[in-house]
């Protein structure tokens, strides 16, 4: 799914799910059904049950997010630093010190890495940024909202998440 806006840029969006048919849909709309039907405080623990097990027959095969610069990133730049009495290259490079900083929190050296030279080259020649999450085989969604609650921080490595910019 792409979204354009001319003299901006293209905003494009792709999500590889396994499992997602149309009987899941139609299980996923019944328990929806219930739900809404349940009286206000009413216990949902067994709909709440029903819907991990529904969320198991799905998969994560591959997403990505990528944006093309069609001008917007230069002009954003330009706008935030004259409005701190700076220039847009300031404001790039102040960006290109904290996105490391702000990685850390992940502690994942290779991802930080990987995103501190894709946003670097990205905001030196504005092209195109692109976020993919590609695991060697793919996840069900059980294992990574088990990840989730219990490392959070190991979801980008099971998921194979890679930044990269200004390639086709």
């Amino acid at each position: 799914y792409d979204i354009s806006v001319e003299n901006a840029g293209t905003l494009g969006m792709t999500f590889n799910l396994g499992g997602y048919t149309l009987d899941f849909i139609k299980s996923l709309q019944e328990m929806q059904k219930k739900m809404a039907a349940q009286p206000e405080g009413a216990d949902n623990s067994a709909q709440g049950m029903a819907m991990l097990g529904l969320l198991q027959q799905l998969s994560f095969n591959s997403a990505s997010i990528r944006f093309d610069d069609d001008s917007l990133t230069n002009k954003v730049l330009d706008y935030v630093g004259k409005q701190q009495g700076m220039s847009g290259k300031d404001i790039a490079n102040q960006a290109k010190a904290i996105v490391p900083f702000g990685m850390a929190q992940l502690n994942n050296p290779e991802l930080t890495a990987q995103v501190t030279a894709a946003v670097s080259k990205f905001l030196d020649d504005p092209k195109s940024l692109e976020i993919s999450a590609e695991p060697p085989a793919s996840v069900p969604f059980a294992l990574i909202m088990a990840g989730a609650m219990s490392n959070p921080l190991d979801l980008p490595k099971t998921l194979g998440v890679t930044v990269k910019a200004n390639e086709d």
